[in-house]
C-alpha cells in the first residue's frame, strides 16, 4: 500500500483505539472472518493475525499524550478480553491478550507490572498476608473475593502465566507473590468438590518447572510452612464452596477457644502436608520431588544435630517472652519437618531419584545424621533400618545394578569422608565394617569389593525381583575379591539376607512369626540348594530379608522354573504361612505369590484357598482370623482378574464362598465379601445366569437389615459395580431382577441415614439412568443405501 494510505489507516486505527471499548472494536474488525477455516494453513493465517493484533495493541500510538497514559486506558481493556463469553472468538480473543500482556512484560515491566499483572492478581493479593488491604478491620462473614471473581482470576492466570509459558523475571516473581494463595484453594479443592482443583495444579506446577531449582525448593519450603519466601492465606481468611462448583474467601472471626484453634491448625496443617506431597507426585521426572526429599532430610538432619549439641534446651519458667517465642517457633518447625519427611517417605514412590547425583545426596544426608546422632531410644530400630537400606543402596550400584562411568564414581566419592567417620564412630561393629567396605569399593572404583558389600548388594537388589520383571541372573556379576570370600556365582543372587551366615544359623532354629511358631522347611528337603536357601530365608525374623525371599520365590514362578514347579505345595505352604504375618510388605509380597501360583495351577490351588477363606485355622484369635481371611479375599480377586475368562468355570463356588462371607460376625469381613462380590459379578457379566436372583436377595436383605453402615455401603456398591460390568446388556441379564433393584435403590436414597451409602445409591441410580436412555432411546444414525432396481 501507499505511504500515505499506510498513515492515514495507522492514524484512524489509532484514534478509534482510545474510544471507549476501542481495543475490542480493533481486535473485531482485524479479526472478522478468521477463525473459522480448518486446516495448518488457516491456523497459522489465523495465529499470524492474532500476534500482529497483540503488536499493535503493545505499541503507543503518537495521539496519546504519554505512554503511562496509554497504558492505564487501555489495560483494562485488555484483560477484559480474557473474559469473552462468545465460544467461537473467545479463543482469539484471549490468545491476542495474552500475547499482548506478554509482549508489554517483555517491553515496559514496570508499567505491566502497575497496570496489568497486580490487576490480573488482585483478587489473590487482596487476600494474602501481605496484602495492603487491613483484613483485620472488616467484619467477620465479609465476603472478601467473590466466587466469580476468584474463579475469573484463577482462569487468567492459567490463560496468562500457563498457556503463554513465558517464564521471564517479572512473570514468575508476580506469580510467587500469589502461590500461597493458590496452594490453599488447590489444597481446598482437593478435599472439597471444585472445579479449580485442576487449573490451581496447572499453575503450580508450572512455576516449578519454569523457576529455577534453588527458587522452587524455596518455595515449596514456603509451601510446607517452613518458610517465608511464599506469602500464605491471610490467618483470617477462610475459603468456602461456591454455589457454582467454585470456592469464594470471606473474613472470619478469630477462633477463642484454644482447643477448637488448635484443631482447625493441626488440621490444616495436615491437609497442606498430603496436598504438597500430591503436588509432588507429579514432578518425579523432573527431579525436583528428589530434590525436595534431600532437601528435608538435610533439614532432618541440621534438626538432629541442634538436639544433639543441646539436647535439654528447655526455657527456664521465669524466662522473656521473646525466648518462650523462639522456643515454640524452633518445636513446630521441628515437628513439620519430621511430618513432612514422614509424609514423603510414606506416598513418594521408589522413581523418585533421577540420577547419580541425587542417590549421592540422600545417602550423604542418611550418613550424615547417622554420624551426628546414632541410633539410640525408641526409634533406633528405624534409624537403623534407614542407614541400612541407604548402605545397600549404595552396595547395589557398586555391585552392578547400574552400569557406573568414572564420572559416576567422582560422585560417589563424595561419601568417602562420611563413611570414614561412620566406620570410626557408629556403635554397632556390623555397620562399622560394612561403611569401611563401602569405602574400599568406591576408592578402588569397585576392582575390591569385600564380601559385605556384595551381600548387602544382594539384599537390597533381591528386594527389586517382583512379577519376574528381571531375572537375578540378568544382573552383572563381579569377580570375587581379595576382600573377603563370595558365594559361588550360581548362588550367590539366591540369598537375601545380609550376611551368609545368617542363613546356616536360621536352618537350625529361627525365631517364630508374629503369629505364632512357625516350622521352617525340613533340612533333607529334596530342593536344590539355592531353593532351599529361599525357602530358609522366607522364615527370617528379619522382615526386609523375608520379603526378599517370597518376591524371589514368586520371580521363580513366573519364570517357570522347574524346581520350584515341582515343589508347589512347599511354596503353597510357605505363601499362606506368611500371609498371616503383620508386617504389610511380607504379607503383600506373600499375597502376590499365592497369585501367581493359583493363576498358573487354579484346579489344584483354588479349592484349598476357598477352604481356608470358609474355615479359618484353629486356634487363632477371631480378629487374627478374619484378617487372614480378608487378605485371602485379596488373593482369590487377585487369581479372579488373572484368570479373565477362564473364571467361568469356577463361578459357584467362588460366590459361594462369597456369599457364605457376606453372613460373617464380622463386619469387616462381611463388607470384604460383598466388596469382593461385586468384583467377581462385573468381570463374570452375562455368566451370571441364574446366580444373579441369589446374587440380589443378599444384596437387598444386607442393605435394608445390616445394622453396620460400611457393610449396608458395601451392598449398594456391589449394585454399582453389577450395572456397570454389565452396562448395555443390563435388560438381558438382570431383566427378572431389575424392578427390585430399582426398588432397592430408590429405598436407600430415601431412607438410608449414611451419606455414602446414599451417594453409592445415587450413583447406580444415574448409571441405571444413562443405560435405560441409551437402550430407549438409541443414538440416530444416517445410513446411505443404493437400491439397484430390476
Amino acid at each position: 500500500a501507499p505511504a500515505w494510505l499506510r498513515r492515514l489507516c495507522g492514524h484512524l486505527l489509532s484514534e478509534r483505539l482510545l474510544r471507549p471499548n476501542g481495543v475490542q472494536a480493533v481486535v473485531r474488525g482485524v479479526l472478522e472472518g478468521t477463525g473459522g477455516g480448518a486446516g495448518a494453513e488457516a491456523a497459522a493465517l489465523d495465529w499470524r493475525k492474532c500476534d500482529a493484533v497483540a503488536k499493535i495493541l503493545a505499541s503507543c500510538p503518537q495521539q496519546c499524550l504519554s505512554l503511562e497514559d496509554y497504558y492505564r486506558q487501555v489495560c483494562p481493556q485488555i484483560l477484559d478480553l480474557l473474559h469473552i463469553q462468545d465460544k467461537v472468538a473467545a479463543r482469539q480473543f484471549q490468545r491476542v491478550a495474552t500475547t499482548t500482556v506478554l509482549t508489554m512484560a517483555r517491553e515496559h515491566p514496570e508499567l505491566a507490572e502497575r497496570h496489568l499483572l497486580r490487576p490480573l492478581l488482585s483478587p489473590l493479593l487482596r487476600c494474602s498476608e501481605a496484602a495492603e488491604l487491613a483484613v483485620e478491620d472488616l467484619a467477620a462473614g465479609t465476603m472478601l473475593v467473590p466466587e466469580a471473581e476468584l474463579g475469573n482470576c484463577v482462569e487468567d492466570v492459567l490463560k496468562v502465566y500457563v498457556v503463554g509459558n513465558d517464564s521471564s523475571s517479572l512473570l514468575l516473581g508476580s506469580l510467587q507473590s500469589v502461590l500461597g494463595v493458590v496452594f490453599s484453594l488447590y489444597s481446598f479443592a482437593k478435599q472439597n468438590v471444585s472445579y479449580l482443583r485442576s487449573p490451581c495444579q496447572e499453575v503450580l506446577l508450572w512455576f516449578l518447572e519454569k523457576a529455577e531449582r534453588e527458587r522452587s525448593l524455596a518455595v515449596l519450603e514456603g509451601l510446607a510452612g517452613l518458610g517465608s519466601t511464599v506469602p500464605a492465606l491471610h490467618p483470617r481468611c477462610r475459603l468456602c464452596a461456591g454455589s457454582e462448583g467454585g470456592a469464594a474467601i470471606a473474613v472470619e472471626d478469630t477462633i477463642s477457644d484454644e482447643d477448637e484453634a488448635l484443631y482447625q491448625k493441626i488440621s490444616s496443617e495436615q491437609c497442606h502436608m498430603q496436598s504438597l506431597v500430591e503436588l509432588l507426585s507429579h514432578c518425579q521426572k523432573s527431579g525436583l520431588a528428589g530434590d525436595f526429599f534431600i532437601h528435608c532430610l538435610k533439614e532432618l538432619a541440621q534438626v538432629a544435630a541442634e538436639d544433639e549439641a543441646a539436647p535439654n534446651l528447655a526455657v527456664e519458667p521465669g524466662g522473656s517472652l521473646l525466648e518462650l517465642e523462639q522456643d515454640q517457633a524452633r518445636q513446630e518447625r521441628k515437628l513439620l519437618v519430621l511430618q513432612l519427611v514422614a509424609a514423603l517417605c510414606e506416598s513418594v514412590s521408589d522413581t523418585v531419584f533421577t540420577d547419580i547425583v541425587q542417590v549421592q545426596e540422600f545417602v550423604a544426608a542418611v550418613l550424615q545424621r547417622a554420624c551426628v546422632s546414632p541410633a539410640r531410644g525408641p526409634g533406633a530400630a528405624a534409624e537403623a533400618q534407614t542407614l541400612a537400606m541407604a548402605m545397600g543402596l549404595v552396595a547395589a550400584l557398586l555391585g552392578g545394578a547400574v552400569q557406573l562411568q568414572s564420572s559416576d564414581f567422582s560422585v560417589l566419592k563424595r561419601l568417602v569422608p562420611l563413611l570414614e567417620e561412620l566406620s570410626h564412630s557408629y556403635p554397632e561393629p556390623l555397620t562399622q565394617e560394612l561403611a569401611s567396605d563401602l569405602r574400599i569399593a568406591i576408592c578402588t572404583h569397585g576392582a575390591c569389593a569385600p564380601g559385605t558389600v556384595g551381600a548387602a548388594a544382594d539384599s537390597v537388589l533381591g528386594r527389586k525381583l517382583g512379577m519376574g520383571a528381571q531375572s537375578p541372573a540378568g544382573i552383572p556379576s563381579r569377580g570375587p575379591s581379595p576382600g573377603g570370600s563370595r558365594a559361588p556365582p550360581q548362588h550367590r543372587h539366591s540369598n537375601p539376607s545380609a550376611h551368609g551366615e545368617r542363613s546356616t544359623e536360621q536352618s537350625a532354629g529361627h525365631e517364630p512369626s508374629a503369629t505364632g511358631p512357625t516350622p521352617a522347611p525340613c533340612a533333607d528337603s529334596p530342593a536344590p540348594a539355592g531353593l532351599q536357601e529361599l525357602l530358609v530365608s522366607a522364615y527370617d525374623p528379619q522382615p526386609p530379608a523375608r520379603a526378599a525371599a517370597l518376591r524371589h520365590l514368586a520371580s521363580l514362578v513366573t519364570q517357570r522354573d522347574p524346581e520350584a514347579l515341582r515343589l508347589q505345595e512347599k511354596l503353597l505352604q510357605v505363601f499362606l504361612e506368611n500371609v498371616q504375618h503383620e508386617d504389610a510388605f511380607v504379607y503383600l509380597s506373600a499375597i502376590q505369590g499365592v497369585a501367581l501360583l493359583s493363576s498358573e495351577y487354579p484346579e489344584r490351588i483354588l479349592p484349598v484357598l476357598l477352604a481356608r477363606y470358609e474355615c479359618p485355622a484353629q486356634g487363632t484369635e477371631d480378629t487374627m482370623a478374619a484378617v487372614t481371611r480378608m487378605k485371602l479375599g485379596e488373593v482369590l480377586m487377585r487369581i479372579t482378574r488373572a484368570l479373565g475368562d477362564m473364571v467361568f468355570q469356577h463361578r459357584e463356588p467362588l460366590i459361594r464362598t462369597f456369599l457364605r462371607g457376606a453372613r460373617d460376625p464380622d463386619g469387616a469381613l462381611r463388607a470384604s465379601s460383598l466388596s469382593n462380590l461385586g468384583e467377581l459379578c462385573q468381570y463374570l457379566g452375562f455368566q451370571l445366569g441364574s446366580i444373579v436372583q441369589e446374587v440380589t436377595c443378599c444384596v437387598t436383605a444386607i442393605a435394608r437389615t445390616d445394622p453396620e453402615a460400611e457393610v449396608r455401603r458395601a451392598a449398594v456398591h456391589v449394585v454399582v459395580l453389577l450395572l456397570r460390568g454389565l452396562s448395555e446388556k443390563v435388560t438381558e441379564v438382570l431383566q427378572d431382577v431389575l424392578r427390585d433393584l430399582y426398588h432397592l435403590l430408590k429405598h436407600v436414597v430415601t431412607a438410608e441415614r449414611d451419606g455414602a451409602t446414599v451417594l453409592h445409591a445415587q450413583l447406580a441410580l444415574e448409571e441405571l439412568d444413562t443405560v435405560m436412555r441409551r437402550v430407549l432411546f438409541p443414538p440416530q444414525t444416517l445410513e446411505k443405501k443404493i437400491i439397484v432396481l430390476p
